[in-house]
């Protein structure tokens, strides 16, 4: 009996010591790879079990591991794993992991088109936002609440559902280039950027990138604030996806659903996106609702070719919001919105005070945009890649109730387009030290407006005359605000139009080129493009005949060169410049395309835009930081603007303002910290004087576009208006335990002036600022914890500031008239949204 336990005794001790010998420790610590700084939080798990354990604030882990070798997997939501090997007690060092949407990571198909300035030593005037930022600080807002905190720009929100509008340097977006994966989006009549039609791009978003001033664009382009790079998901390298749910202000629901299959064994990926929102908007009677949708088909048959299929959508309808006067807002409140039409009975009113109210404006369309693009990596010095894309957009504005005693008819303004075009890029690396770029941009449209039939009230026809087509009847409805009718319904019958219908077919191709140098510490650029655009227009309603103008061709160029000298790891200096000879939007060559196609009197002139600027880099361990200094002249410019009424008013003036001459001048701060482990804190602060030049001539026309008189005009001194001159801010990040923190970001907007007719000084309008914060929760879930469940809070402008977000009109103050923080409340004008909020639950795996 003593023998056996003795033998017990030992047995036991042996086998303790076989499992003692077979454990080990691994250590280590995690930094986040962009600012090099602790990760805490990330999950540090032995592969093939459930053992595991989390960085603390330092990134710092201990882990006994089961075995004695093997390999742990660190893991954190946001970043790419990493899988270590270990042998017995093991010190793997310090470990970076590196976002998952870093743009070398999400740059995968299209790549030489997608002009990032990632791409070039030489550096420009830049700020990137991340995927992780727009999932969580987005929330139901459009792309330019997203970027309102980097240097010089500033979001309008307008009145109704992705009617806001961004100001870069102080150009409004008509005149910033917006590119989605190298494919152009802006309007080619007039460069405007309707943002309901993209309300789906930051649900599949992996980075944007604004480029201030020259940027770094390689295409036939020619942007005078800046250009905004859009990079939205195509393949995915791994299998995963998301489920998210989020609720707002004023009963808005969005619902979203996306999933990858990753890259299989065959080269085939497919991802896809389909979500829903619908709300009541802030601003009384701008309810709205839409879908979005996206599908990505990528296949990779070797390691020369990759191609890639994307179509995408947001079909959509929103109520407008009607301007009025400062007056009106402050005795009906910051919601308050003039466009209601009361007393008819329809299936598309709302309940209000006064009944049944028809909404006065209602915004509905859908542009499906597909593309198709081809990577060939020819050898290792040279690849092209080619986009070939294309979109139907349809749909249009129901702005007006025509009829008297509850019948009649609502009236609309269609806005339907055909467009494609085609964008190559061929890439040489010529030496060790020069890089050679050349492609070609081209692009057809085809623009056809008219009015129609939106919907009939107690009755079913309308007679109508033109003198096209003489007398005629209508009978059909076009879209009845169902944007996916819209593209299925076109109304291609002429003799279905009411009231105006004219075309235009606007041809755009051009070349660009690049050569980057790059040897130790010195790199430059020189870059060109030309480009031609050929416009036609036909009007089908005015003339007894269907007529075609004279067919207009403008030739424009530009020239942009730069050079950089890294002093060392910490400082790097560098100067850019740049010449455009930029075309004039087509809407701006002819007097009035609704009721002519004559061409105006004189004939506009290319613009002509010169550029400088310089900046100054600094990066450290804990801190980081950018200066840029620019200068602008755009001179010969056409301005289209109006007094802010509604077209449809009485008392409707529009503007077409000629040989405007404009000086933009700044200077941009930017400033990334980390002052602790757990806490950071980034700011900005950008000072810019933006004046008008010598005289103009201004044209003034009535809600009809008829010509009502020409001016000479002296704007000398006058400041550009529409977005503040000075702008700055703070924005921080505080991670309270490893996945949960607080951020926070104030910003503050100063000098800013009144917009509208010329012929008088802008107003002043009073400085303001707002505060915004957030809370987020992710919680690891899974075997492996590769999966996760995040909740987000958002509430922008916490404290309920209220404030004049934009003005129209340059009536001045007086002593007798009635003022609000000195600007005559005769001026129409719009304030800005009160306190908002979203909260969203997120499940990714």
């Amino acid at each position: 009996m003593k023998n056996t336990i003795k033998i017990l005794f030992f047995a036991a001790a042996i086998l303790s010591s076989v499992i003692t010998m077979a454990q080990s420790t691994v250590t280590g610590t995690v930094i986040d790879a962009e600012i090099n700084s602790p990760l805490p939080g990330a999950n540090v798990l032995e592969k093939g079990t459930s053992n595991g354990t989390t960085t603390d604030f330092n990134g710092n882990f201990s882990l006994k591991t089961q075995s004695s070798s093997g390999e742990i997997v660190i893991t954190f939501v946001g970043y790419n794993s990493m899988t270590i090997p270990f042998n017995g007690d093991t010190n793997v060092g310090t470990k970076q992991l590196s976002s998952d949407n870093s743009l070398e990571e999400v740059v995968i198909t299209g790549s030489g088109v997608i002009d990032l300035a990632e791409d070039r030593k030489t550096p420009v005037a830049v700020s990137t936002i991340k995927a992780k930022d727009i999932q969580e600080k987005a929330g139901n807002w459009d792309l330019p609440e997203v970027l309102k905190s980097t240097p010089s720009v500033q979001n309008i929100k307008g009145g109704g559902f992705g009617d806001g509008s961004m100001f870069l340097r102080g150009f409004d977006q008509t005149n910033t280039a917006f590119l989605l994966n190298g494919q152009p989006i802006n309007g080619m009549e007039d460069g405007k950027m309707y943002w309901s039609n993209w309300s789906g791009v930051l649900d599949v978003a992996n980075a944007v990138q604004v480029q201030r001033g020259l940027g770094a664009s390689k295409l036939a382009i020619s942007s005078v604030g800046g250009t905004v790079n859009i990079v939205t998901k195509t393949i995915d390298n791994k299998e995963g996806g998301f489920i998210q749910q989020m609720v707002g202000n004023d009963d808005y629901i969005k619902s979203t659903a996306y999933y990858s299959t990753g890259v299989n064994e065959k080269g085939w990926s497919f991802s896809g996106m389909f979500g829903h929102w619908q709300g009541d908007g802030y601003v009384n009677y701008t309810h709205g609702q839409g879908q979005t949708y996206f599908l990505s088909v990528g296949y990779q048959p070797n390691e020369s070719h990759t191609f890639n299929f994307l179509l995408t959508g947001a079909p959509q309808w929103h109520a407008a919001a009607g301007n009025g006067s400062i007056q009106s807002f402050l005795d009906n409140g910051r919601k308050y919105n003039s466009w209601n039409i009361g007393n008819v009975n329809s299936p598309n009113t709302l309940d209000g005070p006064r009944g049944k109210r028809y909404p006065g404006g209602r915004n509905f369309y859908h542009k499906p945009v597909a593309n198709l693009s081809w990577d060939y990596n020819i050898n290792d010095k040279s690849s092209l890649s080619t986009v070939l894309y294309g979109s139907l957009g349809r749909g249009g504005f129901g702005s007006a109730l025509i009829g008297d005693d509850g019948t009649g008819y609502v009236r609309g303004s269609m806005n339907n387009h055909n467009w494609f075009g085609l964008v190559s890029n061929y890439n040489n690396e010529l030496s060790e030290n020069l890089n050679l770029n050349i492609g070609t941009d081209l692009r057809t449209y085809n623009g056809i407006h008219f009015r129609s039939v939106n919907e009939f009230i107690g009755i079913d026809s309308i007679d109508h005359n033109s003198a096209f087509l003489g007398d005629y009847t209508v009978t059909d409805t076009f879209g009845g605000f169902n944007p996916w009718n819209a593209v299925f319904n076109p109304n291609n019958e002429t003799n279905q139009r009411i009231q105006r219908n004219y075309e235009e077919v606007i041809t755009y191709y051009g070349l660009f080129g690049q050569l980057e140098y790059s040897k130790d510490a010195v790199s430059a650029f020189f870059q060109g493009a030309i480009s031609n655009q050929d416009h036609i227009a036909t009007n089908e309603y005015n003339y007894a005949e269907s007529t075609d103008s004279d067919k207009v061709s403008n030739l424009g160029f530009n020239l942009k060169a730069g050079a950089a000298y890294e002093i060392n790891q910490i400082h790097k200096v560098f100067a850019n410049a740049g010449y455009y000879s930029r075309q004039p939007f087509h809407d701006n060559l002819y007097n009035d395309l609704r009721s002519s196609i004559d061409l105006i009197t004189p004939e506009i002139e290319n613009e002509n835009i010169t550029g400088f600027e310089a900046g100054y880099q600094f990066k450290s361990e804990i801190i980081s930081a950018n200066l840029n200094l620019y200068h602008t002249t755009w001179d010969n410019r056409t301005i289209n603007s109006n007094n802010g009424e509604n077209s449809e008013s009485p008392s409707f003036e529009g503007y077409q303002t000629q040989g405007v001459k404009q000086v933009h001048m700044g200077v941009e701060l930017e400033v990334f910290t980390r002052p602790f482990d757990n806490l950071k804190l980034n700011g900005f602060l950008s000072m810019g004087d933006w004046q008008f030049n010598g005289d103009a001539t201004q044209r003034t026309f009535d809600g009809n576009g008829i010509l009502q008189g020409t001016q000479d005009i002296n704007i000398d001194g006058y400041k550009v208006g529409g977005a503040a001159q000075v702008t700055g801010g703070i924005n921080g990040v505080y991670t309270i335990l490893p996945r949960l923190s607080i951020d926070g970001a104030w910003n503050w907007y100063n000098d800013q002036h009144s917009e509208g007719s010329l012929e008088k000084a802008p107003l002043s309008m009073p400085s303001y600022d707002t505060v915004d914060a957030g809370f987020s929760y992710k919680m690891l879930l899974g075997k492996e914890k590769l999966n996760s469940l995040q909740f987000r809070v958002n509430v922008n402008n916490l404290f309920d500031e209220v404030y004049l977000e934009s003005v129209s009109g340059n009536t001045q103050a007086t002593s007798t008239s009635v003022n609000y923080k000195g600007v005559n409340t005769s001026n129409n004008g719009r304030f800005g949204y009160g306190r908002t909020w979203n909260v969203s639950m997120r499940y990714n795996f």
